[in-house]
């Protein structure tokens, strides 16, 4: 059942995600509820949704994507307009949702080493 959850929570985050970045100036006044919703569901994901075996692939993914949030996208719209701008925004919208997720995997973590 919590995996059902757990799957369904990431899910809607990555959607939400990328709907967000690509509507980004028509949702640009919804932007705090959706980074708030966002948070939520990557905490629902970060409970729920990452089993034991699964937790050193999920904390290497977690950085990859909230390393990816610090490049400078935006220089793609030199070759195609809108591109840049939204990949930018998909991007730093999955790292609003990976980033909790990431924060309660690695706490889970640190608690089972430090049990052992």
């Amino acid at each position: 059942m919590n995996q059902s959850i757990g799957g369904y929570a990431f899910l809607a985050g990555a959607i939400l995600a990328v709907i967000a970045a690509v509507f980004g100036s028509v949702v640009a006044a919804w932007t705090p509820m959706i980074a708030l919703l966002l948070v939520i569901l990557g905490l629902v994901v970060g409970f729920m949704n990452v089993t034991e075996k699964e937790v050193d692939r999920f904390l290497i993914a977690a950085i990859a994507l909230l390393a990816a949030g610090t490049v400078n996208l935006g220089t793609i719209d030199l070759l195609i307009p809108p591109l840049g701008t939204i990949m930018q925004a998909v991007v730093r919208y999955v790292a609003i949702f990976v980033a909790p997720a990431a924060l309660v995997v690695a706490l889970k973590s640190v608690m089972d080493i430090a049990r052992s």
